[in-house]
């Protein structure tokens, strides 16, 4: 064989195994590659701290944390930490049978004194927490024995074990956990949880990456690892997933929902809209400036063609929303008369109110001040700048001027809370919290129910309502009480509700498993498997 043909086969032989050689590697790093969910979200975790709020993110909480009790299916109580419970006759004691054998990630125990050192720790700030009504209801804690913890309240307090399901603040951290004087209202030590994932890997602002906890007493998740990159703009997740440097996008205002049209028409990916899980509104604050006024509120009201909205922005996602809460939350069936839109009424209102349109700008005019509102919306919700915009055009017909004010997270929450605000976004919680925690909440200035309602001449008797109703044994007294609430809020215009949220989900064709929470602000990822 001449010596150049030699050489040429050989050359073919290496280049022959030098391709089998890429090809199993890429086969062996797509593998390990399958080991680990890639999500993303819009905002920084936070110091994963179980007993606190914002900047703390729910769904990274809930992963690591756990409760003693579980919201199931068709809001069933499930026991979790707790394997069964006991009530006194009088409603006023809860005795918990602890699991047993119970660990920790850091492989210490959880038992009855670990469970009342975290009542305590929340307790012990009680305060920042008052805004839900089972802190201010419990009375004192005891340990029975090293399995059973018993907790005494006040009063009888209707939805106790529904407030222990939340995500936050009654979970469980591990003793080593907690910082030296145990007052966890200034930070924690370590996120050391009994949850499924145990957080490994942590650049603020970038990413975060959990590990399966190999002490979990449950099921683990089907995928070793899960990285959540942190991508605060829609359009730049949308570019990362349709590069496959993210398999999943699942929650609610991720991506806009042109977005979502456009991923879901492509047929290339696999995408789902969950049920309603809560109402998406705007609050209108009754004690600033000329919201104060219920003519202008019901004139906004009536201004708002939702309809409109919901078929050319929402794409079929969402369905239009007539009052704060859909028909379905309990107590909430009251057969209110919806706002509906009507831009003849709107226009009468503000008439009747003596704002009249000047014919030089479009806008309304009384006493010399121009119908001026602003619209506070979080910078990164591209959902609410969309609806903004379409609000703005609506009110801007009838002549009123409506600003939009974009703010980053952290500020936009303090307006919530301060009242700096003429509207503002404001959705509620879904299930577990609807009705009673959401209706507790209105009592403090912890978000801009309070505010929004501070102007209202009766808001010390919705205060009053809302405490009894929560501390009621009758039940057609409870039923009385969730009406006079939830109808006089909905006479004063407060709020102007848009539609009932859903969770969208987008995700690439190698991803099996995904589910929607029954919980909203939390990420079902255990059943998650990469194929």
């Amino acid at each position: 064989m001449k010596p150049h043909i030699l050489i040429k086969q050989l050359l073919i032989v290496l280049l022959s195994l030098s391709l089998v050689a890429c090809s199993e590697s890429d086969t062996e790093d797509e593998a390990v590659d399958r080991e680990r969910l890639t999500v993303s979200w819009n905002k920084d975790i936070g110091n994963m701290n179980p007993h606190m709020y914002a900047p703390n993110e729910m769904f990274a909480q809930d992963m690591v944390y756990e409760s003693l009790v579980r919201y199931g299916e068709n809001g069933q109580i499930e026991p979790w930490l707790a394997k069964d419970w006991d009530i006194s006759d009088d409603g006023k004691e809860y005795t918990f049978h602890l699991r047993e054998n119970i660990k920790y990630s850091d492989g210490s125990d959880f038992n009855a004194t670990n469970v009342k050192n975290n009542f305590e720790a929340i307790l012990n700030n009680a305060d920042r927490h008052s805004w839900l009504e089972i802190t201010n209801q419990i009375d004192s804690t005891s340990i029975i024995d090293e399995n059973t913890f018993k907790v005494t309240l006040h009063d009888s307090y209707y939805p106790f074990l529904q407030d222990l399901t939340l995500v936050r603040p009654f979970r469980f951290l591990g003793e080593k956990g907690f910082p030296a004087d145990n007052n966890t209202a200034e930070g924690i030590e370590s996120p050391i949880g009994t949850g499924p994932w145990v957080l490994s890997e942590y650049k603020k602002s970038q990413y975060a990456i959990f590990k399966q906890n190999e002490h979990y007493w449950g099921e683990k998740p089907q995928v070793e690892e899960l990285e959540v990159r942190i991508i605060p703009d829609e359009e730049a997740r949308v570019i990362a997933f349709e590069n496959k440097e993210i398999d999943l996008i699942l929650g609610s205002d991720l991506i806009s929902l042109n977005s979502f049209k456009y991923l879901r028409d492509t047929e290339k990916y696999q995408t789902g809209i969950s049920d309603p899980l809560a109402t998406r509104t705007i609050a209108l604050n009754s004690n600033k400036g000329f919201t104060q006024n219920l003519a202008v509120r019901k004139s906004i009201q009536h201004a708002f063609d939702k309809q409109a909205l919901i078929d050319h922005l929402f794409y079929g996602t969402e369905q239009k929303a007539d009052t704060l809460f859909a028909s379905n939350v309990p107590y909430s069936d009251l057969d209110l008369t919806p706002l509906d839109y009507d831009f003849e009424k709107s226009k009468a209102l503000l008439d009747e109110a003596g704002w009249k349109q000047k014919n030089n700008s479009g806008f309304r005019e009384k006493d010399g001040e121009l119908l001026e509102l602003n619209l506070v919306i979080n910078a990164t919700d591209t959902i609410q700048k969309s609806i903004a915009e379409t609000l703005q055009g609506d009110l801007q017909k009838v002549g009123i001027r409506l600003n939009i004010i974009s703010e980053e997270n952290q500020s936009y929450l303090q307006r919530q809370k301060s009242g700096d605000f003429h509207l503002i976004f404001n959705t509620t919680w879904g299930a577990p919290y609807e009705p009673h925690t959401f209706l507790s909440s209105m009592r403090q200035p912890a978000h801009a129910d309070y505010q929004a309602q501070l102007g209202l001449p009766m808001k010390k008797k919705i205060d009053q309502k809302i405490h009894d109703v929560l501390l009621t044994t009758d039940e057609k007294r409870r039923q009385e009480m969730y009406a006079y609430i939830l109808r006089t809020l909905h006479e004063q215009a407060v709020y102007l509700p848009v539609s009932y949220s859903s969770n969208m989900a987008v995700y690439h064709d190698y991803v099996d498993g995904v589910e929607f929470p029954n919980i909203n602000y939390t990420l079902p990822t255990e059943r998650i498997e990469l194929k």
